[in-house]
């Protein structure tokens, strides 16, 4: 036992200390009894509430999700007690699913008002903590959450009393005399190590990680995909964590200095969390350890606390999204797996964060591969509830890519998701989007050519002057950018470019760009980030002859970007791409007068043989 911790305790408080079965036998039929989170039920007090099973009836159990045994949700013990989760564990999920225990959808930012407002009264309280300090506080260790609201308005509360439950700093703490019955027990707290992830979730996992800029702040949900992402965040700098939820995935990164709150708005240098679910690994880093702050769900999941933070970056799944951006995350259809949990309160906050994305990620397919079904669809499931609307969704990421939301069209939006299902679907999605009104109808000729991979061809490339520019394949949301990009082009860049003076670009020309057969041709686009997103600074690509095995080459430059090497870079990039792919070399017809690229060409070391014909040259370069 810590030194600072009463090692008199059990005397100085022995008016309060009575063992679990006496303890409990102040509940009374009829009652409410709240269960404390997560990792942190108290065990004993659960069994030997259960143990007066037979002299006790119509008892409400009511929690957040838990983890560990539930022996009050035994189906035969269903007249005795019932489940009131306000999130869908996998050992109370049975008797919710049969009608034997029911799940409130609420905001977890919602519930500590649910009880101190009396709307749902609590009779008894059973909570674990540590044993007293020297000053008579115990710490809620690694359930705060909103385990200390409840506690505040029970009307009798009950304490397990573990040494083995890590003392937490922040607020996390109470006085003992705000329990009314201890009752000394020793044993392991629940453990919940984070499952490994497979091949869909670590590469989801890369691409939230993309997303998050050095000196953000994150909030990672529930599930393997948020864990995900923090594997593949060793290369940031100065991350902060302001979250409801710690896991051993945690540790690396605060030992390797990526985690060290130093440009957090509040709460500099700390970890800010209101629960924690782990290994003893977990717990033991968290004892007594000042850098982790635990704080009630009032703080946690406030809103305006949330979204203070710069940068914040909000990490949550869904179990489907439609095309409209509808997501639902607490239920299969008409069943109930989950629950609303923080989604909505961190979704919001992130989006009103200085620099914040609110981030949504799921697998785009369920089930086995010979039995699969799209996690995006035309629409939501029977049943199926909306946890974030279409007007507060921002990202979205499946393996397959990401589509932003916010803003956009229904079109957009539809075509946007589209692309990051999976490639087995998106021809019916198509057809469904059509067919609801979402997409016009000529786009049903596009099925085949929406892009597979939005990793091919993604580097980051450097111009003269130094500045860095992103390389990546057009995607079907990048429908408005290009539009932008093409009329920003002088007449004489659209003149060497196209070879006719265009004047007006329709949508079938822009389309031209996006959606085209991924085995003959490539279309990149340079990119610089901008408030409102990105801004194309050059596209470029090639069409592949197979009689020939070459591909015919063409860019075109943004006029203020001209100059400064990035037609060279891409260039470069083109080549490599095409080597990659074993093609023989490009072709290129151009303006003899188009000095810039000519020049290009003829300074590029591959083999190049032209030819002229009248103001037209032709040029073929061949690889080594």
């Amino acid at each position: 036992m810590r030194p600072d911790y009463d090692p008199d305790w059990t005397e100085t408080y022995k008016h309060a200390i009575n063992s679990p079965e006496i303890a409990l036998s102040h509940v009374r039929s009829g009652q409410r009894i709240f269960i404390g989170t997560g990792c942190a039920v108290p065990q004993r007090l659960v069994c030997a509430l259960c143990d007066r099973s037979q002299e006790l009836a119509d008892v409400e159990v009511a929690h957040l999700l838990t983890f560990g045994e539930a022996p009050y949700a035994a189906r035969e013990l269903a007249s005795c007690f019932s489940v009131n989760s306000f999130f869908v564990s996998q050992n109370v999920r049975h008797v919710i699913e049969e009608g034997l225990g029911s799940y409130t959808p609420i905001l977890l930012s919602d519930i500590p008002r649910l009880f101190s407002s009396g709307r749902l009264p609590i009779d008894v309280a059973l909570i674990q903590v540590t044993p007293p300090d020297k000053r008579g506080m115990v710490s809620l260790g690694i359930s705060v959450d909103i385990v200390k609201s409840a506690a505040a308005a029970a009307q009798l509360v009950i304490a397990q009393v573990n040494p083995r439950m890590p003392r937490t700093w922040g607020d996390a703490f109470l006085n003992v005399e705000e329990i009314d019955i201890l009752v000394p027990w020793e044993e392991p707290l629940v453990n919940a190590p984070v499952p490994e992830p497979d091949a869909v979730t670590q590469k989801i996992g890369r691409l939230i990680a993309s997303l998050v800029e050095d000196g953000a702040t994150l909030e990672v949900g529930i599930g393997r995909i948020p864990q995900a992402a923090l594997n593949h965040l060793g290369g940031k700098r100065d991350l902060g964590i302001h979250t409801e939820m710690l896991t051993d995935a945690l540790i690396d990164l605060v030992d390797s200095g990526v985690i060290n709150g130093a440009k957090k708005s509040l709460d500099r240098g700390q970890v800010v969390a209101s629960f924690a679910l782990g290994s003893q690994r977990l717990y033991d880093y968290m004892d007594d350890n000042p850098i982790f702050s635990m704080h009630p769900t009032e703080y946690v999941n406030d809103i305006t606390v949330i979204a203070r933070q710069h940068r914040m970056v909000a990490v949550n799944t869904a179990l489907e999204v439609d095309l409209t951006g509808q997501v639902c995350a607490d239920s299969l259809g008409e069943r109930f797996y989950s629950g609303v949990g923080g989604q909505v309160d961190f979704n919001w906050g992130a989006a009103r964060s200085d620099g914040g994305k609110a981030i949504i990620a799921l697998p785009a397919t369920a089930g086995k591969k010979e039995s699969a079904v799209s996690r995006i669809v035309s629409r939501l499931s029977p049943g199926a509830g909306v946890v974030t609307t279409r007007g507060e969704v921002h990202y979205v990421v499946t393996e397959y890519g990401v589509a932003y939301l916010h803003g956009k069209s229904i079109q957009e939006r539809a075509m946007a998701l589209i692309a990051i299902a999976h490639p087995d679907f998106r021809a019916a999605l198509i057809h469904q989007a059509i067919e609801a009104h979402y997409l016009r109808p000529e786009l049903a000729t596009v099925k085949g050519q929406i892009l597979v991979n939005p990793d091919e061809g993604r580097t980051t490339l450097s111009c003269k002057d130094g500045t860095r520019i992103t390389v990546r394949s057009v995607q079907p949301q990048d429908e408005q950018r290009l539009k932008k990009f093409l009329y920003s082009l002088s007449s004489d860049a659209v003149y060497r470019r196209f070879l006719t003076p265009l004047r007006r670009f329709n949508l079938q020309r822009i389309r031209r760009f996006i959606y085209v057969d991924h085995r003959k041709e490539v279309v990149i686009i340079a990119t610089q980030p901008v408030p409102a997103g990105e801004r194309i600074m050059a596209v470029a690509g090639y069409y592949l002859d197979p009689n020939s095995n070459r591909a015919e080459i063409s860019f075109v430059v943004r006029d203020k970007w001209q100059g400064r090497g990035l037609g060279k870079r891409l260039f470069q990039h083109l080549i490599k791409m095409a080597m990659n792919a074993g093609i023989q070399g490009f072709t290129a017809e151009l303006l003899s007068t188009n000095t810039a690229m000519r020049t290009l060409f003829e300074n590029s070391g591959l083999k190049l043989t032209k030819e002229y014909d009248g103001n037209m040259v032709f040029m073929q370069m061949d690889f080594e």
